[in-house]
C-alpha cells in the first residue's frame, strides 16, 4: 500500500472529476447527483492513497441502478455494494485514480462519509490518530489493499461514535 502526502491539486481534482460526472448525468436525463469529496484526499494535511474518493449522493426514490451504465461509459468498473449494503462502489484507472461510492443523499453512509471528514478536518487528535493507524497498516499489508481497508474499520466506527459533530448541509465544501 502506497501513502502519498497531501497534495494540494486534489481538491480541484475532484472538482473537475465531479463537473465531468454532473454532466454525464444530466446528458443521461437522470436526476443530479450530489458530489462530495470524502475520503484522506479531502483532508489537508493527511497522507493518503493517491486515490480521490467521491460520496455521490443520490435521490432515495431513485434507484442506484439508473447510474450504473453512466458510471461505466465514464470509465468506472462497477464492484456492487462490496459489503456495504445500501452503496454502490466504482473504481476507475489503472493504477486507480479514483472510487465512487454511490449511496441514497442524506442516508446513513452519507451523513457517515460527510462525518468522518469533518471530524478529521476539525479534530487534531482524531487526524493524527488515523494517519499513524495509516502508516502502520500500509507498512504492514503493502500489496494487500483489502486487509489495509479492514484495517481502518474499527478506527472508523470509533471515531464516528466518539465524536458528537452534527453534519447540517454539505456546505462545508470539497
Amino acid at each position: 500500500m502506497r501513502l502519498v502526502p497531501y497534495d494540494p491539486r486534489w481538491p480541484g481534482l475532484f472538482r473537475e472529476e465531479a463537473e465531468r460526472i454532473t454532466a454525464l448525468v444530466s446528458a443521461a436525463g437522470l436526476p443530479l447527483l450530489t458530489l462530495e469529496h470524502v475520503g484522506s484526499t479531502a483532508v489537508p494535511g493527511l497522507a493518503a492513497k493517491p486515490v480521490l474518493d467521491l460520496a455521490a449522493g443520490r435521490m432515495g426514490a431513485v434507484a442506484a441502478a439508473h447510474y450504473v451504465p453512466v458510471f461505466e461509459g465514464a470509465g468506472y468498473v462497477y464492484r456492487g455494494e462490496r459489503g456495504l449494503p445500501g452503496r454502490e462502489f466504482f473504481r476507475r484507472g489503472s493504477p486507480r485514480t479514483h472510487h465512487v461510492h454511490l449511496v441514497e443523499r442524506d442516508g446513513p453512509h452519507w451523513q457517515g462519509f460527510l462525518r468522518f471528514r469533518r471530524i478529521l478536518r476539525e479534530v487534531e487528535e482524531a487526524r493524527q490518530a488515523y494517519a499513524s493507524l495509516k502508516d502502520e497498516l500500509a507498512r504492514r499489508h503493502p500489496r494487500d489493499r483489502e486487509a489495509y481497508v479492514e484495517g481502518k474499520k474499527a478506527f472508523i466506527e470509533e471515531i464516528l461514535g466518539s465524536y458528537s459533530v452534527i453534519v447540517a448541509s454539505t456546505a462545508d465544501g470539497p
